[in-house]
């Protein structure tokens, strides 16, 4: 089943009276449980097309569906609601909020979604106990390390069960032996059916993925 196709998709931007490309015409399927990576070099694009994949930025151009839904043309509040329910972000920057525990950033995800105290604090808590993590749950972010802050980021990331997973540079912060742990976690959820878009520009971390697409000015100049 297609869960991400995006079709003539660009992306531009306007800096003063110059109209920037980020994206130029890229046509893309992924079907459900994929293992893509978005690979290629500073500037190519790859962050901006997951900005797009996420709901986070809207296309100049072209058709984007997510799970059979027309996004494009959505209003606010339905991308954010789409965001809560079908996709789960994981950033190179971790993005947790610094007032709150390890647990109350995981939980956030649900509380948007409507789930009751009781339900938000016992899913979180399983989260964190299968990330390592049962004894650091009243932690806040500065009392983790950036390993330790990143498995927070992917228990967040999945709290909601969402579809789809986008990594953009999940291990671009972290030494190499906090990063294979990352991706290894994330390859587990690959495992149990969700879609998992990674951005890098590790040629041997994309290798890991079922899929690598390759991007360059903005276009897609290899698949697979």
């Amino acid at each position: 089943m297609t869960m991400i196709q995006l079709d003539q998709v660009s992306r531009h931007y306007v800096n003063g009276t110059r109209r920037v490309p980020a994206l130029s015409g890229v046509s893309l399927k992924i079907d459900g449980g994929e293992y893509v990576a978005l690979l290629g070099p500073s500037g190519s694009g790859k962050s901006t097309l997951m900005h797009v994949i996420g709901c986070l930025d809207r296309p100049t151009a072209g058709v984007y569906q997510l799970d059979g839904v027309d996004v494009a043309g959505l209003d606010s509040g339905s991308l954010a609601a789409i965001r809560n329910r079908k996709i789960g972000f994981v950033f190179q920057r971790f993005h947790l909020m610094s007032r709150l525990s390890a647990w109350e950033n995981v939980a956030l995800p649900m509380r948007l979604a409507g789930m009751g105290l009781a339900g938000r604090k016992a899913r979180a808590a399983a989260l964190l106990e299968r990330m390592g993590l049962a004894d650091r749950q009243d932690h806040r972010p500065h009392q983790l390390s950036g390993g330790e802050q990143q498995r927070v980021a992917v228990a967040r990331a999945v709290a909601n069960r969402p579809p789809v997973i986008l990594a953009d540079e999940p291990t671009g912060n972290l030494d190499s032996q906090s990063g294979a742990a990352i991706v290894r976690l994330l390859e587990e959820f690959v495992a149990e059916g969700h879609t998992l878009v990674m951005v890098t520009h590790d040629l041997a971390l994309s290798r890991r993925a079922g899929r690598i697409v390759r991007l360059k000015d903005g276009c897609v100049v290899r698949d697979p």
